[in-house]
């Protein structure tokens, strides 16, 4: 790993940012600058914000922030909006023109190793039945994975070193259970005693890789990714969205009821399953938790969560 290395992080706040935060075991030992909209807001969502003396916030829009002082070793672009439902031409622009001013800030850098790109599985579209190696041709259908790859493209153009990380399915402590996640929604079912609702048939696979091994991938590719590379970063096991429903019930210990929405079409099952060969091959990395594990320990952590908001609520009353 690496020490006494300047880093600045975009998209440090969000699900994908915390887990680096929480996950990474030499983060007191590089200086960090995250960019945020918000820092107030997200050091109190999360403490370790606060109490790490070398990771410091820069309020600002990922489009047009201050570029901060000083020569930075690493950047780590993560800035995105896969979480919000906002309108497409926002979307477009927090991607593609967010992108543009960080190969701007790059450019000043001269002491930059690499710039790693967080991108998304979305840039290969939806019509692969196979897992999809990072050799396929993209044809992106959503605006979300279209302006991913336009991304990818302004990296490609310009001069500065830069690796992409192509990010597939996650579950983790800081995965939002009220957003268009199945997982998610499934853990806040069983922890609230809901039914488990499955919107389509339950047949389509899926694959989810836990926090701690999301973050070690992308530590990793920042610091020894080949320039210019793409690289998948998700679970190789596959699950269809019936069976991940029964796993997540048979682990919180309850009895929801599954109620699926529609009936089988008899097509085959619609895959969103990465290859992750060349990331395990050229860069040795490895999957440490299994998805029982991975599920467990986001149900333990918003159990926890849940518990203490309530009893916040009830010495305030």
């Amino acid at each position: 790993m690496i020490r006494n290395k300047r880093i600045f992080i975009t998209g440090g706040t969000g699900f994908v940012g915390k887990s680096l935060m929480t996950h990474c075991p030499q983060l007191k030992e590089n200086d960090i600058v995250v960019l945020s909209r918000h820092p107030e807001k997200r050091i109190k969502e999360l403490p370790l914000f606060g109490s790490n003396k070398r990771l410091h916030f820069i309020r600002g829009d990922v489009r047009n922030f201050e570029f901060p002082n000083g020569d930075f070793d690493y950047i780590l672009h993560g800035a995105t909006t896969s979480g919000k439902i906002i309108p497409e031409n926002e979307m477009i622009s927090v991607v593609v023109d967010g992108t543009r001013r960080i190969l701007d800030f790059a450019m000043k850098n001269r002491n930059l190793t690499n710039l790693l790109y967080i991108s998304s599985g979305g840039v290969y579209g939806d019509d692969y039945g196979v897992p999809i190696n990072e050799d396929f041709a993209c044809k992106p259908v959503t605006i979300y994975g279209k302006s991913k790859l336009e991304a990818e493209s302004l990296c490609k153009d310009s001069c500065i070193p830069f690796s992409i990380a192509r990010c597939f399915a996650f579950v983790g402590e800081y995965l939002p259970l009220d957003k268009h996640f199945a997982i998610g929604n499934f853990i806040r079912d069983c922890l609230y005693d809901l039914p488990i609702v499955i919107k389509g048939d339950g047949t389509p696979l899926r694959t989810y890789l836990f926090s701690a091994d999301l973050a070690q991938w992308l530590w990793t590719l920042m610091i020894s990714g080949v320039h210019g590379r793409a690289y998948n970063v998700g679970s190789a096991y596959e699950v269809s969205i019936k069976r991940l429903a029964e796993i997540v019930r048979n682990l919180a210990g309850s009895h929801n009821p599954i109620k699926i929405l529609s009936s089988p079409s008899g097509n085959p099952p619609h895959r969103y399953v990465p290859d992750v060969s060349r990331v395990k091959e050229e860069l040795y990395l490895e999957t440490e938790f299994t998805l029982e594990e991975a599920i467990r320990r986001t149900m333990d952590h918003h159990e926890r969560r849940i518990r203490a908001g309530s009893q916040e609520r009830k010495r305030n009353v």
